[in-house]
């Protein structure tokens, strides 16, 4: 090519339309099956029940956010408990990074939400405007009434289903019953109504009309995923070792009778048509691919009719290709070193966090020391620190906390404001689901001896439940 040819080529390659044809197989069964789970999980669950108790939502799944609360089931998330959700995040990361050690991009065939949706629409365009071949030929003709309609009602159905998408999402948020009969009545915050626009519109775009195309250039995963995988694990692979040189039935029968080589692809492009990212598997490795194994299922029926063996594409390695070229056994080594280490970590991960949920206290404590004035020297003799604490209550009910503190001889401790025990105990209630602040004066007898700066120790007791929450601060003397 000449310098002057290449400038004469476009800086932009429009893309073609895909036009994926329908097939059936156990792969296209697994990804029906995965996107009736995945759907009704995402639609119905903000409609599940979870009793917590009196004065707390009855929602299993609730993202409380005017009452800095998240809840799933039986757990409760507090906002200073983000490190949940960073904990979450970091083992998703590392199951992501499991599934790609095992068989590639299978998360993007099967769960991921952008496949999920767009199975589902494809599903409505072929109720509407019938298989590829039907779509393809009205695609190209002129307008007519039959087209419009058909269209019509298509877009509508794609619009309505990005609708209710848009309003699941807004149910996790509030209760989902409550916010459903505000919402059929105009009376929900706006922000709800903001929100559903929003989702409405990204999922009619994005799985309606965009469709491959964030696959291939909006998400980031398929470039991490490149740099991630090894010569081990399992893709969506075209063993041309079996099926090359290419040639139809009768073909292959006359080379064959003649001694040639013939390999059993027939050329039938029938792997290629059925591909929602529309890409010849038979190409070799290629990131457009998302393993959802459409492929296999539609070789595997070719096979079936030309009575040749099944997985003339299937889920392999280049190195067991090359293994069957030699002459060799193929191996599989779907446990190995990297599987292993991604196993321990997610292992660690969520078991810290179920040691941590297993453990977390109910009530917190926290001490502030006052700048102003450091100490205070009283008429007796003795010095007085002022501080700040703050006790958190977790629970659903009002609770009693004794307060004491220790960490020097004759150390004292009264809370403004306050009333005692008969052995001189603060005791401050906090009210249900919130925490309160008091100012506590601590006070050190003359005749003890004492640092400029000494460690003591804040206690507080639940007088019914028995929880003991603690922290330390200094003690300021001259």
């Amino acid at each position: 090519m000449s310098i002057g040819e290449a400038e004469d080529l476009p800086l932009f390659a429009a893309s073609k339309k895909v036009y994926p044809q329908s097939v059936s197989g156990p792969f296209r069964r697994l990804k029906w099956a995965l996107l009736v789970l995945c759907l009704a999980i995402y639609y119905l669950l903000p409609f599940l029940r979870w009793d917590r108790g009196p004065n707390l939502p009855n929602q299993a799944v609730l993202l409380d956010l005017a009452n800095n609360r998240f809840y799933f089931f039986f757990i409760e998330i507090w906002p200073q408990e983000v490190y949940y959700f960073t904990g979450l995040l970091v083992m998703a990361a590392f199951v992501l990074f499991l599934m790609n050690a095992v068989a590639g991009r299978i998360w993007c065939g099967y769960l991921c939400p952008q496949t999920v949706w767009t199975d589902l629409y494809l599903a409505v365009e072929r109720v509407f405007e019938g298989d590829r071949r039907e779509r393809m030929i009205r695609d190209g003709m002129a307008w007519s009434l039959d087209t419009l309609w058909r269209k019509a009602a298509k877009h509508l159905s794609w619009v309505m289903i990005a609708w209710w998408t848009g309003g699941a999402w807004v149910l996790y948020f509030a209760d989902a019953p409550t916010l459903v009969r505000e919402l059929a009545t105009f009376h929900a915050p706006m922000m709800a109504y903001v929100w559903i626009g929003i989702l409405t519109f990204t999922t009619y775009a994005l799985a309606g009309h965009m469709r491959e195309q964030v696959c291939k250039f909006m998400c980031p995963w398929p470039r991490i995923q490149a740099a991630l995988t090894d010569d081990e694990a399992l893709n969506v692979t075209y063993r041309y070792d079996r099926g090359d040189p290419r040639a139809s039935v009768k073909q292959a029968a006359r080379l064959r009778a003649e001694g040639r080589p013939a390999g059993d692809c027939v050329d039938c492009q029938q792997c290629v048509v059925v591909c929602p990212m529309g890409i010849d598997i038979r190409d070799g490795a290629q990131l457009d691919c998302i393993q959802c194994g459409l492929c296999i299922d539609a070789c595997d029926t070719v096979m079936d009719k030309i009575g040749r063996p099944p997985r003339l594409i299937g889920f392999d390695t280049e190195a067991n290709i090359q293994r069957r070229q030699a002459g060799l056994t193929p191996i599989y080594r779907i446990v190995r070193l990297r599987t292993l280490i991604y196993l321990g970590l997610i292992a660690i991960v969520g078991g810290a966090m179920l040691w941590q949920l297993a453990t977390r206290a109910t009530a917190g404590l926290s001490v502030l020391h006052e700048r102003a004035p450091l100490f205070v020297r009283l008429q007796d003799g003795s010095l007085r620190n002022a501080y700040s604490l703050r006790i958190l209550n977790k629970r659903p009910e009002e609770r009693p906390f004794a307060l004491t503190v220790s960490g020097l001889s004759g150390i004292a401790i009264e809370a403004i404001g306050v009333a005692a025990t008969a052995d001189l105990r603060p005791i401050v209630s906090v009210a249900p689901d919130s925490s309160r602040e008091v100012r506590v004066l601590v006070t050190v007898p003359h005749d003890t001896p004492l640092a400029q700066s000494q460690t003591i120790t804040f206690t507080a007791s639940d007088l019914f439940a028995g929880e003991v929450v603690r922290t330390q601060d200094h003690f300021i003397a001259p």
